[in-house]
């Protein structure tokens, strides 16, 4: 049996390459659009992040995740951080939620906090790329478009030591769970929903790209 780190990354691979090849994420990395797009970015993902970590927050944790819920990873107030220093005011009024957004946060809404093993599969995709591929857009959005280190809080991750390491335990954490098949088959078709939903949300994006 694959391990359950294994299993969402290879039943989540087609999903997760068609995410990070839409047109507004290429066109980002390449420096093909504006700080402004990459601020709308940002106050789109102020909603989601609101959403997910209401949830992470919230209640008992499943039996045997006790640990994924590590508050370390919390990103709304990095994220509304770097909107301010971005000079965004008040994101919740100049920057609406998106038809995408608001899918997906009523998706996340749907769920029952720290107790629903679904969660995990939400938690998984957002913040493990936020460890591993938001690295790699801060840093390009501050080649491309001169953002400043306090712009890009929210991929920093100051609190963590060693993110290499932290991956790594993070997905020992996965394979650690105590799930049934059925319930690793849910969370399979979670993770395919949560990059769905993330595909949606950058054809938002793409579709209101700023010329």
């Amino acid at each position: 049996m694959l391990p359950t780190s294994q299993l969402l990354k290879e039943a989540s691979a087609t999903q997760h390459r068609e995410a990070e090849s839409s047109s507004f994420v290429s066109d980002l990395m390449k420096g093909e659009l504006s700080l402004a797009d990459y601020t709308r970015y940002l106050a789109n993902l102020a909603w989601v992040y609101e959403a997910l970590e209401e949830q992470t927050l919230n209640g008992d944790a499943f039996p045997s995740s006790e640990a994924l819920w590590d508050e370390r990873l919390l990103r709304l107030s990095s994220i509304e951080a770097d909107l301010r220093a971005l000079g965004v005011k008040d994101w919740r009024n100049e920057y609406p939620a998106s038809p995408a957004v608001q899918n997906y946060c009523s998706t996340l809404r749907r769920l029952d906090g720290r107790a629903d093993y679904r969660l995990i599969a939400h938690h998984y995709t957002r913040y493990l790329g936020d460890l591993s591929g938001g690295q790699a857009i801060s840093a390009l959005v501050a080649r491309h478009y001169g953002a400043t280190p306090e712009q890009l809080t929210f991929c920093a991750f100051t609190d963590i030591e060693n993110l290499v390491r932290y991956k790594e335990n993070y997905r020992a954490l996965l394979d650690g769970l105590d799930l049934t098949e059925d319930q690793r088959k849910e969370l399979v078709v979670e993770v395919q929903q949560a990059f769905e939903l993330n595909k949606e949300l950058f054809s938002d994006l793409g579709q209101s790209v700023q010329v």
